[in-house]
């Protein structure tokens, strides 16, 4: 398996391969790799002929200085796991210098008011730090096809708009939510949990999935209102939002109109880590 911790290396190794034709998948982590980012890996390896995965904890994106500074690193053991999966995948693991050189700020992005909802209104510039990385990364690895986990449906949608926006040639892939067995979403911060907090965050899908069936049975606010009884009911659980929103806009849903696809979103916090899932609704 091939490792880079530098860009002009990893450039100098696509090159020939890129004038080969030679299909490249490109997977971007933030590193704590599970289960998810392993499926994400096996959809690229099925689909391209290289597979390139960064590992990267950005911090352009960490509107909270603690979060950044808590969020799990575990290169040696994120190595491993790849390797496990596949001896052909190519790492790429930067230190920020030689991303950012020098110059650790975010570039503005025009995302078409994509960006202002839900996780934008609650993290103040966290889509300019998405954009500035993926941006980079995209440039370094030159991928015929990117993958991305549907866990953070706005990333995508947002990360789906800048590629279209700039006319980059590259396939943006969502991939379905990886689950553990109880239903909560695969995560990096699940790391951070205790078994019985781990256990508890079941409520999330199981909550859910519960809203869906009231969404199509009834309408928006009906939903809404069981999902906030279902968490106010719990004291270990503090209910950031939920929103039920057009997939396409990512604007909240007021009422259900005919046409448009649906989906709900979540963030709940248990024991201070932060958790997202989402659900599409119909």
């Amino acid at each position: 398996m091939k490792l880079f911790h530098a860009q002009s290396p990893l450039k100098l190794h696509l090159q020939p391969l890129k004038q080969a034709k030679q299909t490249i998948g490109f997977v971007p982590t933030m590193g704590a790799i599970h289960k998810g980012h392993l499926s994400l890996l096996e959809q690229a390896l099925q689909e391209n002929d290289i597979v390139v995965a960064s590992i990267f904890v950005n911090p352009t994106q960490f509107n909270n200085s603690e979060d950044l500074e808590k969020y799990p690193r575990t290169l040696d053991k994120d190595i491993a796991l790849i390797q496990s999966l596949s001896d052909k995948i190519i790492v790429y693991a930067p230190t920020v210098d030689d991303i950012y050189e020098g110059k650790t700020v975010a570039q503005s992005f025009d995302y078409d008011g994509l960006d202002n909802e839900m996780e934008g209104s609650n993290r103040p510039g966290h889509f300019n730090g998405v954009g500035t990385i993926v941006e980079k990364l995209f440039e370094i690895t030159q991928p015929t096809k990117a993958y991305f986990g549907e866990k953070d449906f706005q990333q995508l949608q947002i990360i789906r708009k800048m590629v279209a926006k700039n006319n980059m040639n590259i396939d943006v892939i969502g991939c379905p939510i990886f689950r553990e067995a109880n239903g909560l979403a695969m995560s990096s911060r699940n790391e951070r949990l205790s078994v019985q907090a781990k256990d508890k965050a079941a409520l999330i899908y199981k909550t859910l999935k519960t809203a869906k069936t009231i969404f199509n049975e009834k309408d928006v606010k009906d939903s809404e209102n069981f999902v906030v009884n279902a968490f106010e009911s719990d004291p270990d659980f503090t209910l950031e939002y939920f929103i039920i929103a057009d997939e396409a806009t990512l604007k909240t849903a007021i009422a259900k109109e005919p046409n448009k696809k649906y989906r709900a979103f979540i963030v709940v916090h248990i024991e201070d880590v932060r958790l997202i899932d989402n659900i599409e609704l119909n």
